[in-house]
């Protein structure tokens, strides 16, 4: 339940509460619904008087069958929502009246299916069960300011504890002298005049309204003189619309946050998990790629094998391949070869040529795809790490709202509590009483001056303002109290002041928050495109790798044909071969000798420098 400051909520009927115009309906009966229709839409903009207006309408419903309109009251149609708000407003302690320039006929069946406490409308008058053409009721001469009048009189109400709720021009009356008041969905004419201004057609946009004005109610000032009062109205519709928005967004941002920071380290989670794989992957992929260039030497060794060494370069391989013999054997074992070999040594060694052209450029094209393969995960860390950063500032700016407005809590707490403190001072100096005598005034000299009344009803009008004129005045409210409430308004305006300022810089930092989770879903959507090409280079690379031992292994069954030819070739000559071994020696040893010498300083021959450079000693 809801603390009441307002107690009193007073809606139209047609267009309101109804989904329709109830004499428009009407007629239709009789098809002439475009003429009362026009009819309707002047009095709505205010082109002429309602009772004009409703004069001329019902005078057209002449000869309708007030079965017909009956029944027709049971099928119109109850605007989206009116159920709802009339129901909720009376469970959170509103009283809910309708006042009307309809009819009773369709009043009456609205009244029962929405159980609303109070219903004022006019009659049509009817003989035999056919309407006349005549209409009477309170609402045909009187405004529906007179009728809520004489109903907050009789409830022992005020009209600032009253919410008014209508589309038309012949509602002006009620919404101006309410406390707030409510256009729904209404005439230009009517909206001029408004607190408040609902464009939907649905009532619980109008309850929420209803139920948010009374919250806020008792953060405001209540009821002071006339200026104040204007000031006061300022003050608290300012704050209504600061704090909802303020509220709103918080609240929507709150979630939004939560989701996005859920979203977002998971992603981050998940990344640093995939890092970490792929860091595994690729450390492994590195080794494979020092072992490929180690088997790589090998083929350099066996391309130069034009001469008859291929026995020793046989002989050279064992050691390479045991350099790490468990990480050969698991990595890069050489897959079985499937292809046929040529019937000749020069078929043999074509087929050789051809397969270290096609090895050379594998090696390049897998080179290239580890090159990307770098270059991608570079990327994506660096954005990873980004992410991060920007994570950590969208965190630090939530943080920083959050605490902004729990200081805006506290501010209007301390607000309200003021508020509260001035209303009671207000109301036990006097200052409802004058309220209320002040709006029977106000009430008599409009009707004055708006009505062309006999002489004996003016002047009777007359002495009744003139009495309540005298009550004012003997009506004193104590200056000790207007002191202290005047201190009391100073501070409530203070913390009103220091509420905008933290609302303002909440909804900064708020924005600041967005900011960086926007920026932090573009860095993760390029991470991943940097992933996704990171993981694709790889793929490739590792598809060239294999390619290229298989390749690799072919050159291996060539060269041992190539091999296996010229060792027969050298036993043949094994003593020629044993000669010449022994020249090369003493050569090489002749070569580092003059080394030695041209160290020292000795001036070498053409023949020298030669012996020098084909053993590379330097």
């Amino acid at each position: 339940m809801v603390i009441l400051l307002i107690k009193l909520v007073v809606f139209d009927l047609d267009n309101v509460i109804i989904d329709g115009e109830g004499i428009d309906e009407i007629g239709k009966l009789i098809n002439i619904e475009d003429q009362i229709a026009a009819i309707t839409e002047q009095a709505m903009q205010g082109e002429i008087d309602f009772e004009t207006s409703i004069k001329k309408r019902v005078g057209l419903l002449k000869g309708v069958a007030t079965d017909d309109i009956r029944t027709l009251a049971n099928e119109m149609p109850l605007m989206k929502g009116a159920e709802e708000t009339v129901s909720s407003l009376k469970e959170n302690g509103f009283e809910v009246a309708i006042i009307s320039g309809s009819f009773d006929i369709i009043a009456d069946t609205i009244k029962g299916k929405l159980d609303v406490d109070n219903i004022f409308t006019n009659s049509l008058v009817e003989e035999d069960g056919i309407l006349t053409g005549e209409v009477t009721g309170p609402l045909v001469s009187g405004s529906k300011l007179d009728v809520l009048s004489k109903l907050i009189e009789e409830k022992g109400y005020t009209l600032d504890e009253c919410v008014a709720v209508g589309d038309g021009a012949n509602d002006i009356s009620m919404i101006e002298s309410a406390k707030y008041g409510i256009a729904f969905n209404a005439k230009p004419a009517l909206k001029e005049n408004a607190d408040i201004i609902v464009e939907t057609r649905d009532l619980t946009d109008v309850l929420n309204v209803i139920i948010n004005l009374n919250s806020e109610n008792t953060e405001g000032d209540a009821d002071v003189d006339k200026e104040v009062a204007v000031e006061t109205e300022v003050v608290e519709t300012t704050d209504v619309v600061v704090e909802n928005q303020e509220e709103e967004q918080v609240a929507d941002a709150t979630e939004e946050v939560v989701e996005e920071i859920e979203e977002t380290e998971e992603v981050v989670e998940e990344a640093e998990e995939e890092v970490a794989e792929e860091e595994t992957a690729e450390e492994e992929a590195e080794e494979e790629v020092a072992e490929e260039e180690a088997v790589e030497e090998e083929v350099a060794e066996e391309a130069e094998e034009e001469t008859p060494e291929a026995e020793e370069e046989v002989a050279e391989e064992k050691p390479v391949k045991e350099a790490n013999p468990k990480k050969s054997k698991k990595k890069n074992a050489l897959p079985e070869p499937d292809f046929d070999l040529a019937d000749t040594i020069e078929g043999v060694r074509a087929q050789k040529d051809e397969r270290e052209e096609r090895i050379a450029k594998v090696a390049d094209e897998r080179e290239t795809f580890n090159r990307e393969a770098k270059e991608q995960r570079k990327i994506r860390d660096e954005l990873n790490s980004e992410l991060k950063e920007n994570l950590a500032k969208a965190i630090e700016f939530r943080d920083q709202r959050n605490e902004i407005n729990k200081q805006v809590e506290e501010n209007k707490n301390a607000r309200n509590k003021v508020n509260d403190e001035i209303k009671s001072l207000e109301w036990s100096s006097g200052k409802k009483d004058k309220i209320r005598i002040e709006a029977e005034i106000k009430k008599i000299d409009k009707i004055i001056e708006t009505r062309v009344l006999d002489i004996k009803k003016e002047n009777q009008l007359v002495k009744n303002a003139n009495d309540l004129r005298k009550e004012l005045a003997e009506i004193k409210e104590d200056d000790k109290v207007k002191e202290e409430a005047a201190e009391l308004k100073k501070k409530s305006e203070e913390f009103h002041a220091k509420v905008v300022e933290l609302s303002e810089q909440a909804q900064e930092a708020h924005e600041q928050m967005l900011s960086y989770f926007r920026k932090t879903d573009e860095i993760r959507t390029a991470a991943d495109e940097a992933h996704k090409l990171f993981i694709q280079a790889r793929k490739n690379a590792s598809a060239k790798h294999e390619e290229f031992k298989m390749i690799l292994s072919e050159i291996h069954v060539i060269n041992k044909k190539l091999g296996s030819n010229k060792n027969r070739k050298r036993r043949s000559d094994k003593s020629g071969g044993s000669s010449n071994n022994k020249k090369n020696r003493e050569e090489k040893e002749r070569a580092e000798s003059i080394f030695d010498k041209f160290k020292n300083g000795k001036k070498l021959s053409t023949e020298e420098l030669l012996l020098l450079q084909k053993y590379d000693i330097n």
